[in-house]
């Protein structure tokens, strides 16, 4: 299977890279910043920015399917890259037959996501990150979501919830819409992507995921993903 993958570079990109080639697919990896991709026998890299439509044109010709883990810091910024980024990929993907897709959005887009005994997070962390600082992030990621569902693909809408670093894939739940729990392991997310590329059981549905194992301090969480990511220019990747 050839699969593409936008944002590879990113923290979650590196992840599915890795586990896609392991899989035995053949992976085009389209990023900015290609240096961080070491070559690899059946990797393929593309150089643009998928807000270039042609990008997204060179990227998807003779897929199989596209994989999509874009992603930016929350700011109080006005936000598009999702959005837009999802117009290119797909518009790309239409016209050159191209049918299975799965992009990342967030656990947040459903609204019943509370995480059941996280007094802490649901009534201060989430109302003050989530819903304010990164209203302007999550409104450009229900663009994106509708836009996806409009699309005549076969697409999922893979939801992650609070994204963390750990050096392997440990243990992972995932279900339709909506997923009680607080964080998601970035290899995991990278392994429910690969193992459901050929896996019909959430298409034309979102696909939540969240690790079970394993769990990081919120705090500091939110330090390294929402405080110190805005001090930075637009990643390729969640």
């Amino acid at each position: 299977m050839r699969t593409v993958i936008f944002g590879a570079a990113g923290s979650t990109g590196r992840h599915l890279v890795e586990q896609a080639l392991t899989a035995g697919h053949d992976v085009t990896a389209v990023s900015r910043r290609p240096g961080t991709l070491p070559p690899r026998p059946r990797l393929t890299v593309v150089t643009g920015d998928v807000l270039d439509p042609g990008t997204a044109e060179r990227a998807v010709a003779g897929a199989d399917a596209v994989l999509s883990t874009l992603g930016t810091a929350l700011t109080r910024q006005p936000v598009t890259m999702y959005s837009q980024a999802a117009a290119n990929i797909v518009a790309a993907m239409h016209r050159h037959g191209v049918k299975r897709l799965l992009a990342v959005s967030s656990s947040v887009m459903d609204p019943t996501w509370r995480p059941t005994g996280e007094r802490f997070f649901n009534t201060v962390m989430d109302p003050l990150f989530n819903r304010r600082m990164g209203r302007t992030v999550h409104d450009d990621m229900r663009r994106m979501e509708a836009l996806v569902r409009d699309s005549e693909l076969d697409w999922t809408l893979v939801r992650p919830s609070g994204l963390f670093d750990h050096p392997a894939v440990t243990r992972f739940t995932v279900a339709q819409d909506v997923a009680d729990g607080l964080f998601t392991a970035r290899p995991d997310l990278a392994a429910s992507m690969v193992a459901h590329v050929a896996d019909d059981r959430f298409v034309r549905r979102a696909m939540a995921v969240i690790t079970t194992d394993v769990r990081p301090s919120i705090v500091g969480l939110i330090w390294r993903e929402a405080v110190a990511g805005n001090r930075k220019q637009r990643p390729a990747a969640g």
